[in-house]
């Protein structure tokens, strides 16, 4: 057992020095195979230290900074970190120092820096403990913190970090009249706390419910599919939303520019019996017309770092603009999809303005057949002061705070004039 501890451990320090050290999102280190070798529960042992890891890296590295004198190897210092998380969520000390101690005297580069990673880590098993819950809620970094705090107030940007702190509970959306775990949120999804392992929840083999953020089935709640219609899904990876308008009875297209990506598509198809036409393409030279379009646009994903608090260190920003540019050009593009008289959900997963209000904003004085349409976004358990001056939704991680918070999103219902 110990063995399998230390190999996750090691595994989630190699995934930190990706993150930290060289800018890669967890994702793509998963989906490069950095965890193959590991059987499924120490695989799933080193995604959650990874992730408990960088949700309190700011509170490690004040506690670290007290007993180090400079700050040593990126791989040494992150195995402290790990170590120092590890030691004040309540894990046994013997084990955890050991561990980290054999890790790191085990490497050619840091062998002899076991003694001080020894040192260090008994001082943060006797201090660390106690001083870990007094100390704040971990802030995002401010190339990210200070344009939220411009458009949403430190009030709420605190609170969206105390909901990133927490982590997120496991939400999924249910097929019509199946049945799933959980309790009931006020817009339909289930939500299931300590989840655990998904595939051996009740229903999940039968194909009765899939993974889903509760923010992120709002979007087709607004389009409101019906049967029988024609309805492209733009960008469709991971797939929920695709399942949703399958679900509904819809004549679904989804489109996404990954093949890789598409695979968990028809994964899930496949697992819920459900059906739709997946094909891999560019979203920008599709061609088609459609009675309705969802347009979950490639975007920031700031609305997901309570899942993925990876994010904030993996990026810095610099492709903000780009993704800004695009999200424009897939809008243009998909209106041409547009059957007259027919409708366009754009959404995305991030809480910047420019990336949601502004572009509709934008879209709505450029083209004379475009309207918001308002009473799309009288969705069950949407509350009305989620609703933007210029018609759209916008949701929050701090949104639903006592009940485990929700990702950030952005939603608009735009009408095609007949």
């Amino acid at each position: 057992m110990s063995d399998n501890a230390t190999a996750a451990r090691r595994s989630a320090i190699y995934l930190l020095d990706q993150i930290l050290g060289e800018g890669r999102l967890l994702s793509e280190c998963l989906a490069a195979g950095a965890l193959d070798r590991l059987g499924p529960e120490d695989r799933a042992r080193a995604q959650r230290l990874t992730l408990e890891t960088l949700r309190g890296l700011e509170r490690a590295d004040r506690l670290l900074d007290n007993h180090l004198n400079r700050t040593p190897a990126l791989t040494v210092q992150n195995a402290l970190r790990l170590g120092a998380v590890e030691l004040c969520h309540g894990e046994a000390a013997h084990g955890v120092v050991n561990s980290m101690v054999e890790i790191v005297g085990r490497s050619r580069k840091h062998g002899r820096l076991k003694g001080l990673v020894n040192a260090v880590l008994r001082k943060v098993a006797a201090e660390g403990p106690a001083a870990w819950p007094k100390m704040r809620v971990p802030r995002l970094p401010e190339w990210l913190r200070e344009p939220l705090i411009m458009a949403w107030g430190k009030e709420a940007v605190a609170g969206m970090e105390q909901a990133h702190f927490a982590a997120a509970p496991l939400d999924i959306t249910v097929k019509p009249g199946a049945q799933a775990p959980g309790e009931v949120l006020p817009t339909g999804s289930m939500r299931v706390q300590d989840a655990g392992q998904v595939s051996t929840l009740p229903g999940f083999d039968k194909g009765d419910w899939w993974v889903q953020d509760a923010a992120a089935a709002v979007p087709v709640r607004v389009l409101a599919p019906q049967a029988e219609e024609k309805i492209l899904d733009l960008c469709a990876a991971p797939g929920g939303k695709t399942l949703q308008l399958a679900a509904a009875g819809a004549e679904v297209t989804a489109l996404d520019i990954s093949e890789s990506r598409l695979e968990r598509v028809r994964e899930n198809l496949k697992r819920t019996g459900l059906k739709a036409n997946v094909i891999a393409g560019d979203a920008l030279e599709h061609q088609g017309q459609y009675d309705a379009i969802l347009l979950d646009a490639p975007c920031s994903a700031t609305g997901t770092i309570r899942r993925h608090p990876d994010l904030p260190f993996a990026k810095d920003g610099s492709e903000f603009g780009g993704l800004i540019e695009l999200q424009a050009q897939m809008l243009a593009h998909a209106w041409t999809l547009l059957k007259p008289g027919g409708r366009l959900v754009y959404c995305t997963c991030s809480l910047l303005p420019d990336e949601g209000e502004v572009q509709i904003e934008e879209a709505l004085n450029q083209y004379p057949d475009m309207t918001v349409d308002r009473d799309a976004l009288n969705v069950t358990g949407v509350e009305t002061d989620w609703i933007t001056e210029e018609g759209g939704l916008r949701l929050r991680p701090d949104f639903w705070a006592d009940r485990g918070g929700m990702d950030g999103f952005y939603v608009a219902c735009l009408n095609k004039s007949a």
